[in-house]
């Protein structure tokens, strides 16, 4: 995170003399950065320099093996992530100068819907709107959300790989538009602790011949399979499948969507981020919340938060919902009210050393990863707990400092 090299990783340390490694341009990513002076951005494939194989723990990587596994099944994978953010006045020097305290919102109250407050922000939002569609980004609008100074961004949705990239480029840009405006945000899962959480609700669908494969109707397999649990009988054996094997691991594969100990912060109740493992017909209280109708019914997994690698949550939920296709995972019913409130359902783990446990004990992962990569991210997430847990805060020095 500090640019610093942490001791332990396999592929490159100290023993092995940081060697190089090659990039590969993918130039179907080339496009001009419109809010940059003369200025191209290409992303890049890491590839071993001597064999010119991908390398197999980068996140690009990763998520190119998964959608190869879909493609084989004959389906390509089609996603979209909403990725919410807070804006502050202050530049990103004074944020730091400050320790990050006592910053001034862009707002002065909650603005979810509101025009007048959310065009206050027009001279930030309008400006990177315009920039990324300039670079070739299909923005479908900005809209305010519930915290101070809180908005969230969307855009069109695009075959998993194309959708990861934009994901990429669109924080960059947004982080630079800011910085050129001598204001900063942030994409922290939770920034403050009275305030709402910043998300990254993925939306994700398979696709076949051209058309949603998850908009195929219930066949009789339907019924021979068990699936006749409440709401699951209405929808065709590829969504039910799918989004029972997205469920049924999505705890042990919890790191890739929420990576770092703020991100576990986010999860409160009624706070609209999720707290246990339930799908539901657009209820926005589930972790996954079913959306759409026909050609867009889609699987909406309300779990990431805005500071997730989109090539690792995007890598996950294509390694879990073909499994269950594979394996004919069938949901648990379709759970109607109020999630929160729900005592007989699954908790999500709620805290990174925890998520990290299930990854680590789980034989799906280390299959679907391999056992070299399994490792190496198991080595990050201990490494940024390890670090977290000697840190001194803010939060105990306030509470202890005078009063013990």
């Amino acid at each position: 995170m500090e640019m610093e090299p942490v001791a332990g990783y396999q592929y490159a340390n100290w023993q092995r003399g940081y060697g190089d490694f090659h990039l590969a341009p993918d130039l179907q990513t080339l496009r001009c950065a419109a809010w940059l002076d003369r200025t191209a951005i290409v992303l890049c494939d890491v590839q071993d320099p001597a064999s010119g194989a991908l390398v197999p723990i980068a996140p690009r990587s990763l998520l190119k093996r998964q959608i190869e596994r879909a493609t084989a099944l004959g389906y390509t994978a089609k996603a979209a992530s909403e990725l919410e953010y807070y804006t502050f006045e202050n530049s990103y020097r004074d944020s730091a100068r400050r320790n990050f305290q006592g910053l001034e919102p862009s707002s002065w109250y909650l603005e979810d819907y509101h025009a007048l407050q959310g065009a206050r922000e027009e001279s930030f939002n309008g400006a990177f709107r315009r920039r990324l569609s300039e670079s070739g980004v299909s923005v479908e609008g900005t809209k305010g959300e519930w915290g101070l100074g809180q908005h969230e961004l969307n855009v069109r949705y695009d075959e998993a790989l194309r959708m990861a990239d934009t994901h990429v480029l669109c924080k960059q840009c947004l982080k630079e538009v800011a910085d050129q405006q001598q204001i900063s945000l942030t994409f922290m899962a939770k920034f403050a602790e009275d305030g709402a959480g910043s998300s990254c609700h993925i939306h994700l669908s398979l696709w076949r011949e051209g058309k949603n494969a998850f908009a195929d109707g219930p066949t009789n397999s339907t019924q021979k399979h068990g699936a006749q649990k409440q709401g699951a009988q209405q929808y065709g054996d590829i969504f039910r499948w799918f989004l029972g094997g997205w469920l049924a691991h999505a705890a042990e594969f919890m790191v890739f969507y929420a990576p770092n100990v703020n991100s576990y912060k986010r999860f409160q109740a009624g706070s609209w981020a999720p707290t246990k493992l339930a799908w539901s017909r657009d209820n926005r209280t589930a972790g996954f919340r079913v959306v759409g109708s026909g050609q867009s019914l889609r699987i909406e997994c309300r779990t990431p938060g805005a500071d997730c690698n989109p090539y690792l949550a995007f890598a996950a939920a294509l390694a879990s919902g073909p499994d269950g296709i594979e394996n004919k995972i069938e949901p648990p019913a379709c759970y109607q009210g109020d999630v929160y409130a729900a005592a007989d359902l699954p908790q999500a783990p709620t805290t990174l050393h925890a998520a990290i446990r299930l990854f680590e004990a789980s034989a799906f992962v280390e299959q679907t990863l391999g056992k070299d990569v399994a490792e190496h991210y198991l080595h990050f997430f201990r490494s940024e707990q390890n670090a977290y847990d000697k840190a001194v805060t803010d939060w105990e020095r306030r509470r202890y400092f005078e009063r013990i």
